[in-house]
């Protein structure tokens, strides 16, 4: 089983940026193709970015194409979000997950980290 810590959340104008990480442990990172999900308030849990094992594929949410980037350093069990030119419907508590895939249009993951919360002020 995987741990996950998610860190860099925190309360930014919009427009900034923020960097989200999260370290895995427990087992290598390398296992498992990552994602971030979000859950803003009132909104149930979607969908952000995912990245597979090799880095060879990357998915993300129409709403954060072209501003959000993730990334992942297996040497160093850790994947990034970066998320630039932020916007205050952003707000959201930040998921990592671990052994996500994709169902139909929905993805789902098999193991969370607690979440980092992310406030966009506008």
């Amino acid at each position: 089983q995987v741990r996950l810590v998610e860190s860099g959340g925190g309360l930014v104008q919009a427009g900034g940026s923020l960097r989200l990480s999260c370290v895995a442990s427990g087992r290598t990172l390398s296992s498992y193709t990552m994602g971030w999900f979000r859950q803003a308030p009132g909104k149930e849990r979607a969908f952000v970015a995912g990245i597979t094992k090799d880095a060879f594929r990357i998915y993300y949410a129409d709403s954060v194409k072209g501003r959000f980037s993730i990334s992942r350093d297996n040497a160093k069990n850790t994947v990034y979000l970066q998320k630039n030119s932020l916007k205050a419907e952003d707000t959201a508590v930040y998921y990592c997950a671990a052994d996500v895939s994709a169902y139909g249009s929905s993805w789902m993951g098999n193991y969370w980290g607690q979440g980092t919360k992310v406030t966009v002020s506008s």
